[in-house]
């Protein structure tokens, strides 16, 4: 099996709140979305560390349905 290797200085990296309200949702909307459904995030999106979530693009992109790169799009339509 081969070892991932994680750069924290990756902008796919994220914490929860910064996550969501990139993404337009609520300062909680990943911790709700986790803790109800965590089955939603692809393995390997998403790991708590202590108390904060950290999520990848990817799993953003998996759970909302809207790509990294369709944002700017997405927060001008509301």
């Amino acid at each position: 099996m081969k070892k991932l290797k994680i750069d924290l200085n990756d902008q796919d990296y994220m914490g929860s709140h910064e996550a969501s309200t990139m993404w337009g949702k609520q300062k909680d909307y990943v911790r709700t979305i986790y803790n109800k459904y965590p089955k939603r995030f692809p393995k390997g999106t998403i790991r708590k560390f202590g108390k904060q979530l950290i999520v990848t693009r990817e799993g953003m992109e998996a759970v909302t349905g809207v790509k990294k790169s369709q944002l700017a799009a997405v927060k001008k339509d509301n």
